[in-house]
């Protein structure tokens, strides 16, 4: 039996007054502190930015990660788009 999950990833975000997000196909938790979370999602490295963030819920297995927060900031970091050539996500991330 073939895995549909692989042909077609979802990746969901649903957030809730800028102060709670709940967000699915997480494939990995890079890094976080209580101003930042980077999240490896089936689209993507995922930058969310904030205040006071902290990790309310965390499941590998099913993808699913909740986090609590006052949230000024959320995108995409794209490994295609223009950027710098020579360096690596953490060289565009940490300029």
């Amino acid at each position: 039996m073939v895995d549909s999950t692989k042909k077609n990833p979802r990746h969901e975000i649903m957030m809730f007054n800028r102060k709670k997000l709940e967000i699915s196909g997480v494939l990995n938790v890079e890094s976080f502190d209580n101003e930042e979370f980077l999240l490896e999602t089936e689209c993507g490295f995922l930058c969310i930015k904030g205040q006071n963030l902290h990790m309310k819920n965390l499941s590998l297995e099913t993808g699913q990660v909740s986090i609590e927060g006052y949230v000024h900031d959320m995108g995409y970091i794209d490994e295609h788009s223009g950027g710098s050539k020579g360096k690596g996500l953490f060289g565009r991330l940490f300029k």
